[in-house]
Formats: structure tokens, sequence, C-alpha cells
């Protein structure tokens, strides 16, 4: 028999406490157990006057609102608040009944404008959660996975203006400097000469290349992306850091036009004194600054293997043996190649000689040089490639990479397919950092709370945190 009551109880009057109707394994019931969330109160205090003024909105719920956003992936602060309107776990959340009224939409924005603005707020939430990790003892940083992931940016791709732009120098190009004119010294050979005269000034002086960029309209902060096969848009680029279980240790963020190693020291800087013992990172990583960087702080590098880009039926590198003691290179017909010079960008060129060249059985394989010469360059610091491919081949370093997947891949694929973090609706980089940090913040969090509830463990004001408990994977 077909039953027809469902619109019965909906004028009904019923009495109930709002602690009943959320379960028990909510997400949110266990994020509010996880953590006291009584210490955004220290961080925001001086955002506000203590003696003049109305009343505020209670801060920890102004921030819990973009938390919900960015936890469920909600495109935008206005659909937010339509849902915490209807969603009785949202309420419960923030602290509101079922009556009170729901902030409206731009609050959080004229609070974000007005006092969060330009401050390391939402970095500081971060840090704060990911302390709470490590204070469980559920991070393990010896070894720690980078790579970085692009967000397109909320700006047409159609308008944009073309600008002339000073390339930011290297971390590394007064070291590389230093070290080219010592090694020119060693050969015999002048220092470099700064060239003052022309829009490509020395690297050791603190200046900038220049060259054409394409820059948008609407949002200046972003970089124009492209890869592959991928569209070209303009995007932001999140360079990432995350331990072998999945927790994120830091970020940084940049324009989508840079590239992924020459952001690396912006991250490194943050996550340099964690106890890295291996740090685990894709072929855009693997030069060699990086490479001596992360050996001179006594970090073993884990980088992939790197096809040499050769055309195809020529010689690769690999074919030419270098004779340290001598300082030359053999080539495969065992001739001599002998040192000619230490270039700018730091490679040592060794030349061939042209009429022994000339009637090689080999020179169609070799070079393609009118006259006959063939260079092979070595970069002052490749010994540090080299032990970084001995690295590569160590016992278990395979299958420690082939782990990416598992932790900072996949980190990316959640946060795109369930966080909204495919895209941007903000302007500018300021508020590209609130976004990030806030969703790193909540994969943390979450993950925190599910595994605090696993083992009964709750972390809250009336049931303090006891250093006794340790975990492990």
């Amino acid at each position: 028999m077909m039953t027809q009551n469902a619109d019965k109880k909906r004028d009904q009057i019923q009495m109930f406490c709002m602690e009943d109707l959320i379960p028990e394994d909510h997400l949110l019931r266990l994020i509010d157990k996880a953590i006291d969330w009584n210490f955004i109160y220290d961080l925001v205090e001086d955002k506000y006057c203590h003696d003049n003024g109305r009343p505020s909105m209670d801060p920890v719920m102004l921030i819990k609102i973009p938390f919900i956003q960015y936890l469920y992936g909600i495109r935008s602060m206005r659909q937010t608040i339509k849902e915490i309107e209807v969603n009785v776990a949202y309420r419960w959340f923030l602290g509101l009944d079922m009556l009170d009224k729901v902030p409206h939409f731009s609050t959080f924005g004229k609070n974000y404008s007005r006092r969060f603005k330009d401050t390391d707020l939402f970095e500081q939430i971060f840090s704060h959660i990911l302390e709470e990790c490590y204070k469980f003892r559920l991070v393990d940083p010896t070894e720690v996975f980078v790579d970085a992931t692009h967000v397109k940016a909320r700006a047409n791709g159609h308008k944009m203006r073309k600008r002339i732009a000073k390339q930011e120098a290297l971390f590394y190009e007064d070291m590389l400097k230093k070290e080219i004119n010592e090694d020119r010294a060693a050969h015999g050979k002048k220092p470099l000469k700064d060239k003052d005269d022309d829009n490509t000034p020395s690297s050791g002086n603190g200046s900038s290349k220049e060259k054409e960029i394409k820059e948008s309209t609407t949002d200046p902060d972003s970089g124009w992306f492209h890869k592959g096969e991928h569209k070209e848009v303009f995007a932001y680029a999140v360079e990432t850091a995350c331990d072998k279980h999945g927790w994120i240790l830091g970020y940084t963020i940049s324009p989508g036009n840079l590239h992924d190693s020459r952001t690396f020291k912006g991250l490194y800087d943050k996550i340099s004194d964690i106890g890295i013992n291996t740090l685990i990172a894709d072929a855009g990583y693997k030069t060699p600054a990086i490479a001596k960087l992360l050996l001179d702080d006594g970090i073993k590098p884990l980088f992939p293997y790197k096809s040499p880009m050769t055309k195809d039926g020529f010689f690769k590198k690999s074919d030419f043996v270098y004779d340290e003691y001598y300082d030359y290179v053999i080539c495969p017909n065992d001739q001599h190649l002998e040192y000619s010079t230490t270039n700018k960008d730091g490679y040592r060129e060794y030349k061939s000689n042209g009429h022994i060249c000339k009637g090689c059985p080999y020179l169609s394989q070799c070079t393609n040089s009118q006259n006959h010469v063939k260079v092979f360059t070595r970069h002052i610091w490749e010994d540090y490639m080299e032990t970084c491919e001995d690295i590569r081949h160590t016992l278990g370093m395979k299958d420690l990479y082939k782990k990416r997947k598992e932790t900072i891949e996949r980190l990316f694929g959640t946060a795109k397919e369930n966080h909204g973090f495919r895209y941007t609706q903000m302007y500018g980089k300021a508020r590209m950092e609130m976004k990030v940090g806030m969703t790193f913040a909540c994969l943390n969090l979450k993950k925190l709370a599910r595994i605090l509830n696993k083992r009964g463990i709750i972390n809250s004001p009336n049931k303090p945190f006891f250093t006794k408990y340790s975990f492990s994977y």
C-alpha cells in the first residue's frame, strides 16, 4: 500500500536541541573536537580596537565561514552564505541557532579589506594547525616531496597587454659569477666583464634582465601559463611541500609564468630547518644550482632520469668521457677536446681540433658546424649533478620516487577535485595566498580530525592534549 504523507510534518512545531541534530561522525563535529579555535583570538587581537567602536562579529565565526567554503569547495562566498542559511551542521559549527540571522556575504570581504589584508594571518592559521599535527607526532619531515600546480586566475585570456618586465635575478647568480671567475682564473682566463651598457646587465650586480611578457589587465599578479597541450591561460603557480604521509609542510604562490626551479628557493627557505634528509622532486627541479644548494646543506636530492635533449642520430652527452685529472673530454673516436673557456652561464666549453674532426668517420653523428669543431659543455657544478645520479641509483630510491603519486600529486588532485582548487574567483596574489593557506589548512585539519577520531583522542579546551600519545602509520 502506498503511503502519502510527505507534507504532513511541515507545519509541526517541535522542540529540539541542535546538538542532537549533528551526527557524531559528521566531519565538522570531528574538526571542532580536533582543535581549540580560541587560538584565532590571539592572532587577530591587534586587528581590533579594545576600547572604541561598535561590537564586532566574533572573529572565530568570521574565520570559520571561509573555512566552510574551502572545506566543501563552495564556489563563492555568496553561495556559502546561502548554504549556511539552510544547513544545520554549518550553523552548529558557527555557533548559530536556527533563528539567528546569518551574516551578509560581504561581511568577510569587508573585514578582510579593513583588517586582514597585507597580513600573514592565514599563513599563521595554517602553521598553527600544522603544529597541532606535529604535537601528535604524525608528521615525518625526513622525506619531503616538492612539486607545483597551477590554479587558473580570474582573468580573461583575451584581455592582456605586452610590457617589458625585469626578470628577477636568480638566487645563485652572485655565487655562480664568483665561481665562474675563479674557474677562469684557474685556467688563465680573464674575469668576465659586466655588461652595463645594454639590457643584459651582469648577474653579479643585483640587476635583472628585461624581457617582453604578457600581462593580464584584469589580474596583473597572475602569469601567462602554457604547458604541452594544455590551454594557455593566466594562472598562479602554487609550490608545495609535503611529507610521505601527505601532511602539507609549506607552500608559496608565484605567477604562473615562472619556472619551478626559479621559485624553489622561496619554498626551500620555509622548510629547510625542519629536519629533511631526502627531498624528492620532479625533473623541473633537476638543475645544478638546486643540486648544489641541497647537497651543501646535507640534504639528499632525489631527481628522476631526464632524457638527453640531443637531436636524433647524434651522439649523446654520455658518449663523451670527461677526464678530471687532465681536464679534457674524450670523444667516441678517442680524440681530446681541450678546454676553451668558461661562459657566463657557468659552463666550461671544450672544443675539438677541426682539422682532425674533418676526416673523422663519426663527424655526421657529432656536429654540423662548418669548421668541423665539436663544442662540449660541462657545468662547473656538474659534480653535484653526478652525485644526484648516484643517489638515484641507490637501493630503494626508485620506490621512494614512486610515492610522489601517493603524496604530493594526490594532494593536488584532492584539492582540485573536492576543494575548488582548479581556479580562483578572487583577484590578486594577496587573496590567492588566503585561498591557498585556508585550503591547505583544511586538508591538514580534515586529516587530523579523522585520525584523532579513529584513535579516540580528543583535543579540545575541555579535554586537553597529553603528550604520551604517539601514532605510527
